[in-house]
């Protein structure tokens, strides 16, 4: 579903991600985990066709971005760790406004809005202003444009910051789902807890080049993932502990 080949972006001198290869099949979660500056928005928001990079190819349902670009966006969602929604709109108009730029139908729109703003217990709240939310509310609402247009790559940005418990849990479900039906998802996330139990696979990235790429018990082998990420990603700190 997902190939980054041999990517690689910098910015002035400094080479945020140097040659990373990553590939994700039908039906995986994959956790992309790394320390601050170690180069996952900038892999993310290449992926989403945001920003601009040096040499490498990426590729999402067999369709390149750099030659197909609307066609890969198409089979995407991408949700970044701040949505920066439009602050002015309702929240049913910014979930009518997506669905429109996607081409979602009126019937299948309107079931999946009652749907999935049922679940997050935001349905109160989508004629209010986008202005007046929370940033967990916020979070909710740019979770379920996400989900409006049944991507096939879910890609997101540490999804989890600013979420109660139970949307946390709901999110993991919908995940899960999407995999389920033939999809993936690639995520950021610092909480290693979470990733150990919800992915599948787990990309290390360490100064923007990948330190460890497998299946969780590839990764972890014998050990947690936190105390193999400390290992590759921070030996020094490693080393103390």
């Amino acid at each position: 579903m997902l190939t980054i080949a041999h990517l690689t972006k910098t910015y002035g001198d400094k080479r945020a991600v140097d040659d990373l290869s990553i590939s994700i099949a039908r039906g995986e979660i994959c956790g992309f985990i790394g320390p601050n500056g170690a180069g996952k928005t900038t892999t993310i928001k290449a992926v989403c066709g945001i920003l601009d990079f040096d040499r490498g190819e990426i590729s999402i349902d067999g369709k390149s971005l750099a030659r197909e670009p609307i066609a890969c966006k198409k089979r995407l969602a991408y949700i970044p760790d701040n949505p920066d929604l439009y602050d002015f709109l309702s929240g049913i108009a910014y979930l009518n406004f997506i669905a429109d730029t996607y081409g979602v139908g009126t019937a299948e729109r309107s079931e999946r809005v009652h749907s999935y703003a049922e679940q997050f217990e935001l349905t109160a709240d989508l004629a209010q202003p986008i202005a007046t939310y929370s940033h967990g509310m916020k979070q909710k609402l740019a979770l379920i444009s996400a989900f409006l247009h049944r991507p096939q790559l879910l890609v997101l940005d540490e999804p989890f910051v600013g979420l109660d418990p139970k949307a946390a849990r709901m999110v993991k479900d919908l995940m899960r789902e999407l995999c389920a039906e033939g999809g993936a998802v690639f995520f950021s996330t610092h909480v290693l807890e979470v990733a150990e139990k919800l992915c599948d696979t787990v990309a290390i990235i360490q100064d923007g080049r990948l330190v460890a790429q497998g299946t969780m018990d590839e990764v972890r082998g014998d050990s947690s993932l936190e105390t193999v990420f400390f290992e590759l990603a921070e030996p020094e700190r490693a080393a103390d502990d």
